[in-house]
């Protein structure tokens, strides 16, 4: 850990522990209809085996409510204890209320502020959601969203605004509701009886200057540990680069206890991309370590082979293969760093800085590719398998490296 960190109080979320000293949380949320208990139980394995430490499932109609508890028993069949966040709006009073069993598999709940009611249904609708957290002992994410901002909060506080000498603009006005609707609705919830360590923010926007602004203000106000994410970040490179941009700002200064990157999938695309960006931003801030990390080079003239780039990405896909057997079986595996290099200028000399690298012949060099373990020059591969030669080359390095852990009990994700 590098960065400052803000006081936050310590939260428990099923096993895992969010906020106080515990590492920043990567958390996801599956897309499939809760109501499927299989397809829901499948992709929330993938996801907590691609690193998902928390999963937050859709509850929105009977029938999801109804399958909480299954999809948490068939998790089991499989090894899978990842703990689970029900998502409600609108009619979560009404659903922990009829069943049961749904409120008392999940982990957490979050609640929306803005859609919990309104008008006259709004405080009695989150009162009653609050008090099934504490009959069932669970926390509570208090989850303001711009886009569902509560609306007679806003009308009232644009009202303040426009009876002063010199109001804010319409911009800090929703800025400071997004935070108000937080604060105050984390009060109600401790007036109402939940503990105060029972309590995780979160002020969603699709803004990264909102993002980072709203928080910073989340961060001086409360000790309460903060969710970040930055909600419809949007589709590939463009919700990566905005959810990185804003999310990096707010963790370099302390504040963040888990994070969602809320990316909108390709059609048929993998869910589990947004867990591997979110552990990304932690790896490469330093903030923690999840799998080993591979440097390769970008390319150039002097790289015109394909063959570097293709060596990048088939090792960076088996050690991504092989990180859940890796993680089980040996001490500080995720620390490791492997090099692909594609030609003589910076070759040796990444590959010398890694752990084990390997410097591919580019445009005019010598048909060989010279490996490096720890700074020392090893082996020089040629010929036709060099990928494979230097997979079997990573392997033996992680064996001999790499203390062994003890026999543990069974995997819970299995590979």
């Amino acid at each position: 850990m590098t960065r400052p960190r803000r006081n936050a109080l310590a939260v428990k979320v099923g096993r895992v522990t969010v906020g106080g000293t515990a590492p920043i949380v990567v958390q996801s949320m599956t897309n499939t209809d809760t109501a499927d208990i299989e397809g829901t139980a499948q992709q929330i394995k993938a996801l907590a085996r691609a690193g998902s430490e928390l999963v937050r499932i859709t509850v929105n109609e009977a029938e999801a409510a109804a399958a909480v508890a299954k999809i948490r028993d068939r998790l089991a069949q499989m090894g899978v204890s990842v703990p689970l966040i029900g998502d409600f709006h609108f009619n979560g009073h009404k659903l922990l209320r009829e069943y049961p069993d749904c409120a008392e598999a999940l982990a957490k709940y979050r609640i929306n502020p803005g859609n919990v009611g309104r008008g006259s249904k709004r405080d009695p609708q989150f009162a009653e959601m609050i008090e099934f957290a504490c009959q069932y002992g669970k926390p509570v994410r208090i989850g303001v969203n711009w886009g569902s901002l509560d609306q007679d909060l806003l009308t009232r506080m644009m009202d303040e605004n426009n009876s002063r000498a010199t109001p804010m603009s319409a911009q800090e006005i929703m800025r400071e509701a997004v935070v108000a609707s937080a604060l105050q609705s984390a009060a109600k919830a401790v007036e109402l009886g939940l503990p105060r360590e029972r309590i995780i923010l979160s002020a969603k926007v699709s803004g990264v200057q909102d993002l980072i602004a709203i928080y910073r203000r989340l961060g001086e106000r409360c000790d309460w540990p903060l969710h970040l994410g930055l909600t419809e970040a949007g589709m590939g490179s463009k919700g990566i680069v905005a959810s990185t941009a804003g999310m990096s700002v707010l963790l370099q200064d302390g504040i963040g206890d888990t994070i969602r990157v809320s990316l909108t999938p390709e059609p048929g695309g993998d869910r589990t991309n947004e867990v591997i960006v979110a552990q990304e931003i932690l790896q490469t801030m330093g903030l923690r370590s999840f799998i080993p990390m591979v440097v390769a080079c970008p390319g150039c003239g002097r790289t015109t082979s394909t063959y570097f780039q293709e060596l990048a990405q088939s090792i960076q896909g088996h050690i991504r293969h092989r990180m859940p057997e890796w993680r089980k079986s040996y001490e500080g595996v995720e620390d490791m760093t492997v090099a692909v290099m594609g030609c003589v200028v910076n070759g040796p000399g990444e590959s010398k800085h890694a752990n084990i690298g390997i410097s591919l012949p580019g445009t005019g060099e010598r048909p060989v590719a010279p490996v490096y373990i720890d700074g020392e020059k090893g082996p020089t591969l040629k010929g036709e398998r060099i990928a494979e030669e230097f997979q079997e080359l990573v392997e033996q390095y992680v064996a001999r490296k790499f203390t062994r852990k003890e026999a543990a009990p069974r995997e819970e994700i299995p590979a």
